[in-house]
């Protein structure tokens, strides 16, 4: 099994590949956002492919570190295989900025309140004590691949009226998304929030209006589901009535790509709320499937990360 302490560089190119990185710098931007800068020597070779780009973030095992963490193209079920403290948390995070010529990639991460240890998963863990010098595995794009990389879920066709939504575990997508949006682009954003400070500026479209939706402790979702379902009720679809149920323990519908159209929604948010949201958007307002994506990036109930 090859292992992270064994050269990289040997691997054949891959869509997706390891990258040592160390922190560079932690920087809090809210009360519930931090941003943490990662540097490698490797990073030239991190893709920037922009909107909501999906990539890993590896956490040392408790065990060992890196030095059990595989690097074949089955890393996932070789790692799955290891005893459980010799297996390295993996996460899910979207990329909030690649700067290739000085190595550096920016990821946005969500400090949130722990309700007791099962609320509090290894990434929130590893970033409360966040220095510079920490050692982490990003997987991510590799721009030494000729094909797709794949984990970029935003393709709304041109000249739709988009509708983009999310709480605050999708706002690094959604400040991604407007950023590489067509300055002709034209619709809503909402970003629900834990509290009014955490909204920031956000370089948007001038015809994208952008809306700050601040819980203040209310329930997840209580001001976004209303606020969202009112827009989309405004919005031009090109009504289906085809609508098909999913699984109660998560939802991940995406199109690759999306239809020509006159409308184009994304949503990602805590997997209820999302399946609410589906439900009304698709099944009532009918928008056809090829032309939304809806995200659980979470549950309510389980580790937030």
């Amino acid at each position: 099994m090859a292992t992270q302490t064994e050269a990289l560089t040997e691997t054949p190119v891959r869509p997706f590949d390891l990258f040592p990185v160390e922190v560079a710098a932690v920087r809090r931007l809210s009360p519930s956002f931090v941003r943490v800068t990662f540097a490698g020597e490797g990073l030239e070779h991190f893709a920037d492919n922009g909107y909501d780009q999906r990539f890993k973030l590896i956490f040392p095992a408790p065990a060992c570190g890196f030095d059990k963490m595989p690097t074949s193209e089955r890393w996932y079920s070789e790692l799955r295989a290891l005893p459980e403290e010799e297996q390295c948390p993996v996460r899910t995070y979207t990329v909030r900025a690649v700067r290739p010529a000085l190595r550096e990639v920016d990821v946005d991460m969500v400090v949130h309140e722990a309700h007791g240890e099962d609320d509090c998963g290894p990434a929130l863990r590893w970033l409360r004590e966040a220095a510079a010098g920490d050692r982490l595995l990003l997987l991510g794009p590799d721009a030494r691949w000729e094909g797709p990389h794949g984990g970029v879920d935003f393709h709304a066709p041109e000249g739709a009226e988009i509708l983009v939504a999310g709480d605050e575990t999708a706002l690094p997508a959604i400040a991604a998304i407007l950023e590489d949006l067509p300055i002709t682009a034209r619709g809503k954003a909402f970003v629900e929030v834990p509290e009014a400070a955490d909204a920031m500026a956000l370089d948007a479209p001038e015809d994208v209006e952008v809306v700050w939706l601040a819980r203040e402790g209310a329930p997840w979702g209580e001001l976004l589901v209303p606020a969202v379902t009112e827009a989309a009720r405004g919005m031009d679809f090109a009504v289906t009535d085809q609508f098909d149920e999913v699984d109660d323990e998560m939802i991940w519908e995406v199109p690759q790509e999306a239809a020509q159209s006159d409308a184009y929604v994304w949503i990602a948010a805590e997997t209820g709320v999302v399946k609410t949201l589906r439900f009304t958007i698709r099944k009532e307002l009918g928008l056809p499937k090829e032309s939304g994506a809806f995200m659980g990036y979470w549950r309510n109930g389980r580790a937030w990360d």
